[in-house]
């Protein structure tokens, strides 16, 4: 049996920090964790154990990667919002 994969991601609203996996083709809500009380950006640790909590782990060799967006499309004075993603994979059975 094969392990599906998924993508988290990982990025700051309203103020604090928000990890979420995604789950394409499916109605179920996204699992969701928020970082309370920092706008640091959570250790490589925090995230591991808020996937955890999520019932996911990164998969073998997953690494996290950043990319740099705007909050306002086509404006190149926006703030800048940075998202966060990793491969991961589930431990209780999401798409099993």
């Amino acid at each position: 049996m094969t392990t599906q994969t998924f993508t988290a991601q990982m990025s700051v609203v309203k103020g604090g920090w928000r990890l979420y996996v995604v789950l394409l083709n499916t109605t179920d809500v996204w699992p969701e964790f928020t970082f309370a009380g920092s706008l640091a950006v959570p250790t490589f640790t925090q995230r591991a154990d808020a996937l955890s909590v999520l019932g996911f782990e990164p998969g073998p060799g997953a690494e996290w990667a950043w990319t740099e967006d705007s909050e306002t499309h086509g404006d190149p004075a926006s703030p800048v919002v940075l998202i966060a993603t990793v491969q991961v994979r589930s431990r209780e059975g999401w798409g099993a």
